[in-house]
């Protein structure tokens, strides 16, 4: 394991300014713009706050790697992940950083990005079920699009444009997609949950994550079939979706 290095070494420039918010600041100055920063006093060269006028949006920080010159931010909308990228270049951090502050939508944010710091995710000002759980399939394909793995791709592609399925709230673990009738913890009883192969392999299905196998198939297109063949009825009551309705 490798030693991790002093961040005034690998920052020289953040700790010229005595924290990574004193440098986001100064980074915004450059360009013009006014940033509300705070540094973190356990660690000011490599973790900065700051804080939404929007009121669903939570505070977000700016976290600066350990072992490697990048910076990620974050920025979470009635605790979900909305925003979350990185990048080698602080100068790039301040257009985003004030977007999120002043209530930009997610849209003017990523179109004021030089990287890509969106999640996905579409934020759902009232929190309602509905809007969460189209919310959670949009990362999930976003994310499976980013992932290196074509099996698990096909997977969430597969499970999406399922009526079913579309309307339950979907959640991952491991290259594994499971799902409820809610999105809050803790979730409803498992009835499947489909592993993904990593490489060369069959999708396989069980119960729940760890539970014993029940079916190996080959394609996603019969892994999802079999996870429809497995809803309880009571939960397709509940479902976000009428599968009468929307096909």
């Amino acid at each position: 394991m490798s030693r991790e290095p002093d961040p005034a070494i690998l920052y020289p420039d953040v700790a010229a300014h005595g924290s990574l918010a004193a440098a986001l600041q100064a980074a915004a100055a450059d360009q013009g713009m006014s940033l509300s920063m705070a540094a973190t006093p356990s660690d000011p060269l490599r973790h900065a706050a700051f804080t939404s006028v929007v009121p669903h949006r939570h505070s977000a920080y700016v976290t600066a790697w350990h072992h490697e010159r990048k910076w990620t931010i974050w920025g979470s909308s009635n605790d979900r992940l909305m925003v979350c990228g990185n990048t080698t270049d602080i100068r790039a951090l301040p257009r985003v950083i004030r977007g999120w502050a002043e209530g930009a939508s997610l849209d003017e944010i990523r179109q004021a990005a030089t990287f890509d710091p969106l999640t996905g995710r579409f934020e759902v000002p009232d929190n309602n079920p509905a809007g969460v759980i189209a919310s959670e399939w949009q990362w999930l394909l976003k994310d499976a699009d980013d992932a290196d793995c074509s099996q698990y791709k096909a997977l969430i592609e597969s499970a999406h444009v399922e009526p079913k399925l579309r309307g339950l709230y979907p959640f991952t673990s491991h290259w594994a997609l499971s799902f409820s009738n809610t999105p809050d913890v803790p979730f409803s009883p498992p009835f499947v949950s489909i592993h993904a192969p990593r490489g060369t392999g069959e999708y396989t299905i069980r119960e729940w994550w760890n539970g014993p196998d029940l079916h190996h198939v080959t394609t996603a297109a019969e892994a999802v079939a079999i996870a429809v063949g497995r809803i309880p009825a009571d939960l397709l009551q509940t479902s976000y979706v009428n599968p009468a309705q929307d096909s």
